[in-house]
């Protein structure tokens, strides 16, 4: 079942940021909509069924659970991206991000327990990232999971895994082209907002 918390009375105006919730703990599901709620426009989903029956091409950041029953927030995120969405998707969790997350489409991950502050500060920040061209932010979500498995896995791991390696590879890529488009967009007052916490690279 859905709920359609942010889309009346008290809610922000028509055309504000679309967010959708998607969370099996329907408490945490309403608090994280009411937390939301004062300055986006929110829905909440309380599966993975319900979240893609709400999604459409106006929900522009997805909030979601991994662990769910029915679908996963893994295959939720796998078909909101088969189904093409331009949406930016956090991961909000409980489960400790390991090697699998390398191959995952979210934008960025945060572990349960969640602080509203934290909360509000991943959505704006993501969703600044969307006015930006496609290699800053692949850039941002390859150096955000990179960060997150350096936080999670001893050297030894990261040096013997494969996939770490690649993703490691493709971010140094990235790095020239998005210091070249960055070096044009450092006046611009909304640039600050979006890029000055840009996880630091190991």
């Amino acid at each position: 079942m859905a709920a359609n918390d942010g889309q009346e009375g008290g809610g922000p105006s028509d055309g504000g940021l679309e967010v959708l919730v998607v969370d099996d703990e329907s408490r945490l599901a309403d608090l994280f909509t009411a937390w939301l709620t004062t300055e986006y426009e929110v829905e909440a989903a309380y599966d993975g069924e319900s979240a893609l029956e709400l999604m459409s091409e106006s929900v522009q950041v997805v909030l979601l659970d991994r662990r769910m029953p029915g679908l996963s927030g893994d295959e939720v995120l796998e078909e909101i991206r088969d189904r093409g969405y331009d949406c930016r998707v956090v991961m909000v969790t409980a489960v400790d991000p390991d090697f699998d997350i390398i191959e995952m489409g979210f934008d960025d991950y945060l572990v349960k327990p969640v602080s509203k502050d934290e909360l509000m500060e991943v959505v704006e920040s993501v969703q600044s990232r969307s006015t930006y061209e496609n290699d800053i932010q692949e850039y941002y979500a390859l150096v955000s999971k990179k960060s997150l498995l350096e936080s999670e896995k001893s050297e030894r791991e990261l040096a013997d895994n494969d996939e770490y390696q690649e993703l490691t590879a493709r971010v140094d890529e990235l790095r020239g082209r998005v210091d070249d488009a960055v070096s044009g967009m450092e006046d611009h007052d909304d640039f600050v907002g979006a890029f000055q916490d840009l996880p630091g690279e190991q």
